[in-house]
């Protein structure tokens, strides 16, 4: 088995290397969707709450604020890695 992966790497090493990006990508772009998905539920239910109390301001805490920045920032490392890997690929 693994005498039949080295020939495949040997034969077509740019498909490998791709395979590699992809594998990079496909989780950082869903990161960067659920992320985004849930800072606009947050948003929706932060306007939902000040139409039901006016009187009050809600804001997000500083948590989720930082939690949404940090996988932001994680997401678009993996898609910068994934490029990165995926320009290399094109080298080989």
């Amino acid at each position: 088995m693994s005498l039949h992966l080295m020939t495949l790497f040997t034969a077509h090493p740019a498909k490998l290397i791709n395979l590699l990006a992809l594998l990079f990508a496909f989780p950082g772009s869903w990161l960067l969707h659920a992320t985004r998905r849930r800072e606009q539920r947050a948003q929706a239910s932060l306007a939902a709450q000040r139409q039901s109390r006016p009187s009050e301001e809600p804001v997000l805490d500083w948590a989720t604020l930082r939690m949404n920045r940090f996988f932001y920032r994680f997401g678009f490392a993996c898609l910068g890695l994934a490029l990165l890997v995926s320009w290399i690929s094109t080298r080989v």
